[in-house]
């Protein structure tokens, strides 16, 4: 049984790789769901943090250190095999910095997927969201368009997810970054043309952060154009993954 961390929805032994999944804040697993059927030539494993779904229960994590250093000790086990990442958003801040972790124990991905994040080394131009009141943090939930609004407006449900979103956003509003050397891998990065928060330049930033290729790609959307253009999205993962297969 993998651990808790790990969810893999649908095993696939004979792939040939297995890409990790890492959340955005305040989500889970669900999203990635779908994705073992749409990218068949890869072993689907979404990381499932603790603060949601069946971990409910469990106290979620507001300091990034301390979350990266459960979340390689998790991973290890799984690395037995060729992988790659993909984080959207704080997802993509968690799986960058897992990497660096990893690097210098020449355990890293063969490529890391970012999507809607802004290149760490970058200042936050909103670093206090994390602390809002509810009326005004809500607001910004409501801004960034990742949350049903009919979840948004049930108080009692809110009341159960908000300390878990909280939380994720103060993970990654007080995420103090560390100059090392460049990645090893190649990064793909993806952003939305309407994303109010992460622009064209703050995503192309990210060239800085590996010493391999480079690549962006804007989809149509605001911040979740995961979502409303997975399509786009997984039709261009997809053909990366095939090549990395093939090499």
């Amino acid at each position: 049984m993998p651990p808790s961390w790990l969810t893999c929805p649908q095993p696939n032994p004979q792939a040939a790789l297995r890409l990790f999944c890492f959340p955005y804040a305040g989500g889970g697993t669900l999203s990635y769901r779908p994705w073992a059927e749409l990218l068949p030539q890869v072993e689907v494993w979404p990381i499932l943090l603790p603060g949601r779904e069946r971990r409910l229960a469990e106290p979620a994590f507001t300091q990034l250190p301390a979350l990266i250093a459960a979340l390689h000790g998790a991973i290890l086990p799984y690395l037995d095999k060729p992988f790659v990442c993909f984080g959207h958003s704080m997802g993509g801040l968690l799986a960058f910095e897992l990497i660096r972790q990893l690097q210098p124990q020449a355990q890293t991905p063969l490529h890391l997927f970012v999507s809607g994040c802004r290149a760490p080394h970058l200042p936050d131009p909103e670093p206090l969201t994390h602390a809002l009141p509810d009326d005004e943090f809500l607001a910004e939930l409501r801004r960034f368009n990742g949350t049903p609004a009919e979840v948004l407006a049930n108080r009692d449900l809110m009341a159960l997810l908000l300390p878990t979103i909280r939380a994720d956003f103060t993970v990654f509003k007080t995420y103090r970054y560390s100059p090392q050397p460049p990645l090893s891998c190649p990064i793909t990065v993806f952003g939305g043309w309407q994303d109010p928060t992460v622009t064209h330049d703050h995503l192309q930033a990210w060239q800085s952060q590996t010493k391999a290729t480079f690549s962006l790609h804007m989809l149509p959307g605001d911040h979740f154009f995961i979502h409303s253009h997975q399509h786009l999205l997984i039709q261009i993962m997809s053909a990366k993954l095939a090549a990395l297969i093939m090499c």
